[in-house]
């Protein structure tokens, strides 16, 4: 009898840009490796956006990574035909219940990637750009969810983004049995619509706007690069800089968010693919 594995395809859209996302997803789940019943968790990171690296269906879990620009960058190109392939395949095989399941996760880029591949909502260019740490307001049915139920009704995340996601699809939501977790908790202008900044597709398949893998180091990276604090300054003002820097100072704002949203996205979805495995958990608990 084969040894229980859990495959875990890390898609890489950032385009060769040097960044820490990557290695802060890396951490996440090089830490989930034999903590759910001595199971190995193993991982290949593919070069989606910069070399067309697509994985086929042979893994268990999917996270596909933020990235810089726009969300139609890919349009035309090989790696998004590529790309969009794949995810076809993925829900067309949970559909049909065709083996174990395959769970996916969107972050940022990917997930305004998610919102065009599944019509659900509006992907726009913003009329300012969204860059730091900000309060994101989660929905009433996030207080169900396992993901992201653990969370304050408002909290904390890494947010960068020139685009958005905007006038949700009822429609198409209503078709997939799709599901809003968090908006925006405010805009600087009022009369602009508040952007989502979660959904959940489907039982194995979720993304957000923001950046839950962020880490106080990756934050500090990004506030250390002089042309980024020009940028906050020239867009925001010496104050709104200085607020930035006040929120690292207090790590668990952003600590609570990584340690909550993609954390629990493994452990159940591992749990799904090895339902043996939270059996045996609740029978020690028990």
């Amino acid at each position: 009898m084969k040894e229980p594995m859990v495959k875990v395809a890390i898609l890489d859209l950032y385009d060769n840009e040097p960044n820490q996302g990557m290695r802060c997803i890396l951490d996440i789940v090089q830490s989930w490796d034999r903590k759910i019943r001595d199971i190995p968790v193993v991982y290949h990171v593919h070069e989606t956006r910069h070399m067309a690296e697509v994985p086929g269906l042979d893994y268990d879990i999917y996270i596909s990574s933020g990235g810089p620009g726009s969300p139609f960058d890919g349009v035309g190109k090989r790696w998004e035909k590529r790309y969009f392939e794949l995810i076809d395949q993925i829900w067309n095989h949970n559909r049909r219940q065709a083996g174990r399941p395959k769970h996916v996760f969107f972050i940022c880029h990917s997930f305004q990637m998610m919102c065009r591949f599944f019509e659900l909502a509006t992907v726009q260019q913003r009329d300012q750009r969204s860059f730091g740490i900000l309060p994101v307001r989660k929905t009433h049915a996030a207080n169900s969810d396992l993901m992201m139920k653990a969370l304050p009704e408002i909290f904390y995340a890494a947010d960068f983004r020139q685009f958005e996601a905007v006038d949700p699809n009822i429609a198409r939501f209503a078709e997939l049995d799709a599901t809003i977790l968090s908006k925006e908790k405010f805009r600087r202008n009022p009369l602009l619509e508040l952007a989502l900044m979660a959904i959940r597709v489907s039982d194995e398949m979720v993304g957000t706007q923001f950046h839950p893998e962020a880490d106080p180091v990756s934050m500090l990276y990004h506030f250390r690069q002089p042309e980024r604090k020009q940028q906050v300054l020239s867009e925001y003002g010496e104050e709104r800089y200085y607020e930035m820097i006040e929120h690292l100072e207090d790590p668990a704002n952003i600590l609570l968010t990584r340690r909550n949203i993609l954390p629990n996205f493994l452990k159940n979805a591992i749990e799904k693919i090895y339902p043996e495995a939270a059996l045996a958990d609740v029978m020690k608990a028990g």
